[in-house]
């Protein structure tokens, strides 16, 4: 266990080099955020950078056939790349089991935890990590993480070594999530004049889905951390589930200021993802967003981050540039560019320079 006041190199050795994230070094009894989580004051969200009077759109889905419902959703990615969605007919339940098995798998004792760390994992399709990018960063995230990667073998193969205790429940919340899913992409791709989603742009588009348990425990001195920093997703959309603790912001169209995305029950927040933004040459923005950290309550959210196969080749679509639109990305290997955004700290959007022409 570290001293009560550890310094960067003690802190991170016992939060990454032995395995115990962040909820190892709460749970450890630390009475004030350490250095290594310290964010400089020019780049906390201080409230004044705060929109109190802003909002992203509230769609209810109850009927996607409706084309009000469609223009809604295109609309929300072109304008503000964020939008919740609600009476999308996953289960309730579903919802709340997720979330509790969330707080089940991170109330573990650490030798448990620690079985998915990635040196320790029995399988890379599920792994237990901290912050983003710990070899990269100097500032470390508030948060732990436990994803699990759906993959047609991997699904199959390995799903019997994912861990118990949270292991149905987001197997149940990844199955009831994919007609959501699909509805989104169907729609959202038409609105790029994608007429229709054959086998072979489903196998390549939707076939990688990652479930993510973010978890962000505790802080005692909230306003010095960040949960997340500022950045955008990789993937085409993230479909995410917030708990009732609020404490996701995203950043403002004109660039200007953060507005609050309050939690809705049993709704999800759906954002536009690098990928798309590419896919679509521009019309749909991947958005910068963060998390604060919370001084009071364990947060956790449970994202599923819609990629490509890791070997699909990325670039504008055809149709979206069929009017004679230059192209403003070149044709990129996903996994490449994955490497790329995963092998550094968040930094806003700058992932997106690694595709632009």
């Amino acid at each position: 266990m570290p001293q009560s006041d550890p310094n960067s190199d003690e802190t991170f050795d016992f939060v990454v080099n032995n395995g115990n994230g962040i909820k190892g070094l709460v749970d450890a009894g630390i009475e004030t955020v350490p250095q290594l989580y310290t964010v400089p004051i020019d780049e906390r969200l201080e409230p004044n950078k705060i929109i109190t009077h802003g909002s992203i759109p509230v769609i209810d889905v109850s009927d996607w056939d409706d084309p009000k419902v469609k223009e809604s959703i295109c609309e929300a990615a072109a304008e503000c790349g964020f939008f919740q969605i609600i009476n999308h007919g996953v289960p309730l339940e579903v919802l709340d089991a997720v979330r509790e098995s969330a707080h089940r798998f991170f109330g573990l004792p650490n030798e448990e935890r620690s079985k998915y760390w990635p040196v320790n994992s029995p399988t890379d399709t599920v792994v237990l990590t901290t912050s983003f990018a710990p070899q990269a960063e100097t500032v470390f995230e508030w948060k732990d993480a436990l994803t699990m990667r759906f993959g047609p073998h991997q699904y199959r193969e390995s799903v019997p070594l994912w861990p118990p205790v949270c292991r149905d429940e987001v197997l149940e919340y990844g199955e009831s999530a994919k007609p959501v899913v699909r509805k989104l992409m169907e729609i959202l791709l038409k609105g790029l004049k994608v007429k229709e989603i054959d086998k072979a742009r489903e196998y390549e588009l939707m076939t990688a889905s990652i479930v993510t348990i973010n978890y962000y425990p505790r802080c005692p001195n909230p306003d010095l951390t960040a949960g997340i920093f500022p950045h955008s997703d990789a993937s085409i959309i993230t479909v995410l589930l917030q708990d009732d603790n609020g404490g996701l912001y995203v950043r403002a169209t004109d660039g200007n200021g953060w507005i609050h995305v309050p939690p809705i029950d049993g709704a999800f927040v759906v954002n536009i993802g690098d990928m798309l933004q590419i896919m679509s040459n521009d019309k749909y923005k991947s958005i910068e967003h963060r998390v604060v950290a919370n001084g009071s309550k364990n947060r956790v959210s449970v994202p599923v981050f819609v990629t490509p196969r890791m070997d699909a080749v990325i670039g504008p679509l055809p149709e979206a540039i069929e009017s004679g639109e230059q192209p403003l990305y070149k044709k990129v290997v996903c996994g490449d560019y994955f490497r790329h955004h995963f092998g550094k700290k968040h930094d806003g959007k700058k992932s997106l320079e690694f595709a632009r022409i």
